[in-house]
């Protein structure tokens, strides 16, 4: 006896399919934003000593003296 459920889809087969979509859906996402974290760090690049000390002279952590002397003391 199906008690008024033909084929599942009364009130309880409903249910399922719209938590089977969420679900997937949810799958997907993480899937998408797990994807795409890896290759952004996968896709960073190192700064060289020399854009490391141009960055710290340009925000005014160090003088020009010691810009000049780090940049002699990385071109050696």
């Amino acid at each position: 006896m199906m008690y008024g459920y033909q084929d599942m889809m009364g009130w309880g087969g409903g249910i399922g399919m719209i938590a089977f979509w969420i679900i997937l859906i949810i799958v997907f996402v993480l899937l998408v934003k797990l994807y795409t974290s890896q290759s952004s760090v996968t896709m960073e690049k190192e700064e060289s000593p020399i854009e490391i000390i141009k960055k710290r002279y340009a925000s005014g952590k160090i003088d020009k003296e010691e810009f000049e002397q780090k940049k002699k003391d990385l071109e050696k």
